[in-house]
């Protein structure tokens, strides 16, 4: 399909009207199968109740993740547990601040606390975390 007009982000020498195509191909897709009666594969319809449930549970992490500084902090503790006051000096973030976010991190149950003394030492507490954190990093991050 040819563009109708060109735009500053596509230089006109190049056809990028198979980018969509190229992009969707990229993204593994799972396609559930059934067999019927007859023995032969036919698509089955999705199970809506498990994937609002599943969408329930995403959303709730995604809207931990949707604050730089609870990125942040995640990213820092993907390299292990860190104190408040690590943290603090790693990420140039106020200590007021840092902990209302590490508040939210805890009330979702996304991070653990380990006391030490008069420290609290956290970690990323949740394997889903560490693999939407992987994949945010592979997109953004690894990128020059």
């Amino acid at each position: 399909m040819p563009r109708a007009t060109s735009s500053p982000l596509h230089d006109d020498a190049s056809d990028t009207s198979d980018a969509p195509d190229a992009l969707l191909a990229a993204v593994p897709v799972r396609t559930v199968r059934s067999v019927s009666a007859e023995g032969q594969g036919a698509a089955a319809s999705l199970d809506v109740a498990r994937l609002r449930s599943a969408a329930r549970d995403a959303t709730k992490l995604l809207r931990a993740l949707a604050n730089e500084d609870r990125l942040l902090i995640l990213c820092q503790l993907t390299q292990g547990e860190r104190s408040v006051g690590e943290l603090e000096s790693q990420l140039d973030i106020r200590q007021p601040t840092l902990s209302q976010q590490l508040a939210v991190l805890r009330t979702e149950q996304l991070v653990t606390t380990r006391r030490d003394g008069k420290r609290i030492y956290y970690a990323v507490g949740d394997a889903t975390v560490l693999a939407v954190l992987s994949c945010l990093y592979d997109q953004f991050c690894s990128k020059p």
